[in-house]
């Protein structure tokens, strides 16, 4: 899992990636591809 300080860049990698908040952080997830993993931070 990467952390970045901008996901934005990140969410637009690839279609299927989501953009999600929990616990007050904010991830980035992949079902199809799970190397897409990324939180805020």
């Amino acid at each position: 899992m990467k952390i970045k300080n901008s996901l934005k860049s990140l969410r637009t990698r690839h279609r299927d990636n989501r953009l999600v908040r929990r616990k007050g952080r904010v991830y980035i997830i992949n079902k199809t591809n799970p190397r897409y993993k990324a939180r805020q931070g």
